[in-house]
């Protein structure tokens, strides 16, 4: 049987997880969820239906797992602890500093629902957490180095967007180049926020908002550009649609470590993305840990999950005998 999925959220990251989901021949997509008016939504999977999220409740019976595509300013941390009571699910919250009490909050409405949870999938926090860890783990003495980008932070952008004011947004992370040199040389520096990253803003007003007062707002916004050097520009909207129609990204984790006795060898372990499509990218990790939330919920495993709890396994459609086969 193939796992039922439905999607809450019919943004970039929504129709990106329906394009992930037709290529996984073990899914099949059985509802889009919106909170527009439906039949003003149109879809590309004509098997799949589109309805109110006031109707989503009544879908209980109907889907295996249920993806959680809104923001994680305002969305995700009401959205994924209600509907963890009710059915599995899988988010991509990415503020990191608030993972902890997201972590908290739907582990304990899965459990209460008796449901599987998995936050936090796609790449950062996500693949790039994996990486983190691994090299952790393998080179217990030495220092870690995660540089984003050049690229749109879907997150950051959904942040502005939220300002009062802003029409639309788009914002841009960029690595500082010095900064990672130097860490690819061995050097191990000792780099603040400001140091690692750059933030550029592209904003389109609505008609009469104060532009220094956005600009401050942007500035200012802790856990996403208060720690940055942010610079903001002021476009038209065809500008926008012009200049800044796509989202790509991409972005690098490093370990720097040492081994031997004398601790006289040193490694570099280096992992890289360069993505066309941030969303699309993200929604295939979605995907697999759709597959992964599925499976557990199969075993009787129930509560919060992350990436860091899960078995590589429980991510592929092949079976433990054809991953040893052909992958091991």
């Amino acid at each position: 049987m193939n796992i039922r999925i439905g999607i809450l959220g019919y943004g970039n990251l929504g129709r990106g997880v329906e394009c992930a989901v037709r290529q996984n021949p073990d899914m099949e997509l059985r509802a889009v969820f919106t909170r527009r008016d439906p039949k003003q939504l149109q879809i590309l999977t004509d098997t799949a239906r589109v309805c109110s999220a006031e109707a989503l409740k009544e879908w209980q019976k109907e889907l295996d797992v249920l993806i959680l595509c809104g923001g994680s300013a305002t969305d995700l941390p009401v959205q994924t602890p209600e509907y963890a009571k009710f059915f599995n699910v899988v988010d991509s919250f990415d503020t990191h500093a608030r993972i902890p009490e997201h972590f908290a909050a739907v582990d304990a409405a899965a459990k209460e629902g008796g449901k599987t949870a998995v936050i936090s999938a796609g790449w950062d926090p996500g693949m790039f957490s994996l990486n983190r860890m691994y090299a952790n783990a393998i080179l217990p003495e030495g220092k870690d180095y995660t540089f984003w980008g050049r690229g749109v932070s879907q997150g950051h952008s959904d942040a502005v967007r939220r300002i009062s004011g802003v029409k639309d947004a788009k914002q841009y992370t960029i690595p500082v180049e010095k900064a990672l040199a130097s860490v690819r040389a061995g050097e191990n520096p000792d780099l603040t926020t400001r140091e690692k990253h750059t933030r550029e803003c592209f904003v389109v007003l609505e008609e009469g908002a104060d532009a220094a007062q956005v600009e401050n707002a942007i500035k200012t916004m802790p856990n996403y550009f208060a720690d940055y050097d942010t610079t903001v520009h002021f476009i038209s909207e065809e500008e926008m649609k012009r200049d800044h129609n796509r989202i790509p990204h991409g972005g690098f984790v490093l370990r720097s470590g040492v081994t031997g006795w004398e601790k006289e060898n040193r490694h570099l372990i280096e992992y890289s993305l360069k993505l066309d499509s941030n969303p699309e990218f993200t929604s295939s990790v979605i995907a697999a840990y759709a597959r992964a939330a599925y499976r557990l919920a199969s075993e009787g495993v129930h509560g919060c999950k992350t990436v860091f709890d899960i078995a590589p396994a429980y991510l592929s459609s092949k079976s433990g005998e054809e991953l040893r086969a052909s992958m091991l």
